[in-house]
């Protein structure tokens, strides 16, 4: 009877383990130690949302923690003029389309191939997507070489590649305008 006991604590403690590691986990949270930023954005927050600034420069959010396989759920909302976009697996903190990938929020990018959806210098989007003044869900899954990006539940990419398998996660603000991130979370997939 003792060793059955003893097995089924041990058994809840696992179950509780497992449900745990399966649970999403708010990334950009308010008051966080987390993540940094750097660069010239100014980044705050009002009413739960995460907002930047930008006149002209660029700056970026970048968490501490390195991820590898993961879905990443953000909703955001661009004006019309600002460059953005959410980079995932960075090497390091030179956060660009070489070192990370770069889903890209812009609308109005002069090359279509990189406009919002895209995974910038790598993959067109699959379908255009209007994103502008208004609030969208991005979510991105990230399974050991393949890549999978969906604006507003539309498939925007579905790639395969082996470059980068883990790094940091970051957010751009970049030109000039404003870009408004909420409800941003994360959950690891084993």
């Amino acid at each position: 009877m003792r060793n059955y006991k003893a097995f089924l604590v041990t058994l809840l403690i696992l179950s509780f383990l497992l449900i745990s590691c399966n649970e999403k986990q708010e990334l950009f949270k308010e008051g966080s130690s987390d993540w940094y930023s750097y660069g010239e954005a100014k980044w705050y927050f009002s009413n739960k949302e995460l907002i930047s600034t930008i006149k002209n420069r660029e700056g970026y959010l970048l968490t501490k923690q390195v991820y590898e396989d993961f879905v990443l759920e953000i909703e955001f909302k661009p004006d019309s003029t600002i460059n953005t976009g959410v980079f995932i697996r960075c090497k390091n903190n030179d956060l660009n389309p070489t070192n990370c990938y770069e889903v890209n929020i812009w609308d109005l990018h002069p090359d279509k191939g990189n406009s919002t959806g895209s995974i910038v210098t790598r993959v067109a989007p699959l379908e255009f997507v209007e994103t502008i003044n208004k609030w969208n869900t991005l979510k991105v899954r990230a399974k050991k070489n393949k890549i999978q990006v969906w604006i507003n539940n539309r498939l925007t990419v579905d790639m395969v590649d082996d470059n980068l398998p883990e790094g940091h996660i970051g957010l751009q603000s970049k030109g000039t305008g404003e870009i408004r991130f909420r409800n941003s979370t994360i959950k690891i997939l084993k």
